[in-house]
């Protein structure tokens, strides 16, 4: 019988997996809602300047200005900040999923993600990822973005992990068919019953 591949290092995506997403359309649909602005405005400007935001090359200030403060508004800056950091909250079951596979394995556990600087500072520090995270790979810090295969490589040498010891778990459907297109094998969370099993059918037991 041929013996199953060792995985010793798991790469996993903070935003629709760990937990919710950082600044996604639907918090901007809110934020219009509860701040009075022009969506459609809101909308043209985050489209000029989003890449740049994640990519690490405007802080969250110089970013605000052009979306939001590019003319006087009746809230400060302070007031919108706090309340993009709000919309942030856990996936409890996710997140206590990866400690226990770390702990049982002995796993490397390595994020890969598209997250600004500010918001990846404030969600790593609010629900303790740091403690069940080994290395972030943030497109804040490498100013490379998914999908550009380039993040996956990057986090290949970091680790100095064969692709063939490497799972990836991350909810969008595009960025695992790169990671697959590198070898790494992946799995597209939808929900953590099946990304139980999957994780299982690769010889990671969530429950022994």
């Amino acid at each position: 019988m041929k013996k199953p591949i060792k995985i010793t290092t798991l790469f996993v995506d903070i935003g629709g997996v760990l937990l919710t997403d950082g600044w996604s359309h639907e918090f901007r649909k809110r934020a219009v809602k509860t701040f009075g602005l022009d969506m459609e405005e809101m909308e043209r400007g985050n489209n000029q300047t989003y890449d740049m935001y994640e990519s690490g090359y405007l802080t969250i200030e110089e970013y605000l200005d052009r979306i939001v403060f590019y003319k006087k508004r009746s809230f400060t800056s302070a007031q919108f900040r706090k309340f993009i950091f709000a919309q942030s909250k856990p996936f409890i079951q996710m997140i206590e999923l990866i400690r226990r596979l770390k702990s049982r394995y002995g796993l490397k556990i390595v994020v890969v993600s598209n997250e600004a600087r500010e918001l990846n500072a404030y969600r790593i520090r609010k629900f303790k990822l740091d403690t069940v995270v080994d290395i972030f790979i943030s497109s804040c810090f490498v100013h490379i973005r998914k999908p550009d295969a380039k993040i996956f490589q990057l986090a290949l040498d970091i680790t100095q992990t064969p692709v063939r010891h490497v799972i990836y778990i991350e909810n969008t459907p595009l960025f695992v068919q790169i990671a697959k297109g590198l070898g790494i094998r992946s799995i597209l969370h939808t929900d953590y019953k099946s990304t139980c099993a999957k994780l299982a059918s690769f010889g990671l037991k969530s429950e022994i």
